[in-house]
């Protein structure tokens, strides 16, 4: 699952091809609280969180990196599963792309 949030944050940034004003929005405080909080220092700490473990999804948060450096974003956390008419959308287009693909 944070593999997706992952992913659906990149694409929504490589989306645009010029550097652009982005308002992102997710569910996922994970994504928020990574590229916001925990980034910098897992760069700065040779991509190892705190505890000295190495960063899950480290493929995923460096091209994340990349995009955010293309853009001035906005990040929005939205609770998940709380009648956030775009996100239940995505959602279901999510869940829908699992079931066609497994």
């Amino acid at each position: 699952n944070n593999q997706m949030e992952l992913m659906a944050a990149i694409r929504a940034l490589a989306y645009f091809d010029n550097s652009t004003n982005v308002s992102l929005f997710t569910d996922s405080k994970y994504v928020k609280d990574g590229i916001e909080s925990w980034i910098v220092n897992w760069k700065m700490n040779g991509w190892k969180t705190s505890t000295k473990k190495p960063v899950k999804n480290k493929d995923l948060w460096i091209e994340l990196d990349k995009q955010i450096q293309r853009h001035t974003i906005n990040w929005q956390w939205i609770k998940g599963h709380a009648g956030h008419k775009r996100n239940e959308q995505a959602d279901y287009l999510a869940q829908k792309f699992i079931e066609e693909h497994t």
